[in-house]
């Protein structure tokens, strides 16, 4: 799906533009797992005497950084998403 697509006519464009963030949170996630567990599958297949420190251990830590803001992001943290949810449902809620 296009970054700029319209919002589908029987869609609320709050909620979709949050599952949109948060299927690609998912496929990133996703990426992050698979990417890492080829490179450390290729460090224990290879020579690693000549090094103290894993190589694909600086991957893991900065992409994982990565990943972890974006999870921040994508579903709140310490509990902020729903601290906005209920927020907005007493916004809402008929006077």
């Amino acid at each position: 799906m296009y970054p700029y697509a319209p919002t589908p006519a029987d869609r609320d464009p709050n909620l979709w533009r949050l599952a949109k963030r948060r299927a690609k949170f998912k496929a990133h996630l996703f990426t992050f797992l698979w990417v890492n567990i080829l490179l450390w599958a290729i460090w224990a297949l290879t020579d690693r005497s000549a090094r103290p420190v894993p190589w694909p251990v600086w991957v893991t830590a900065f992409w994982g950084l990565g990943v972890v803001l974006q999870a921040i992001a994508t579903h709140g943290a310490g509990g902020r998403g729903g601290l906005a949810e209920r927020e907005y449902e007493r916004l809402t809620r008929p006077r």
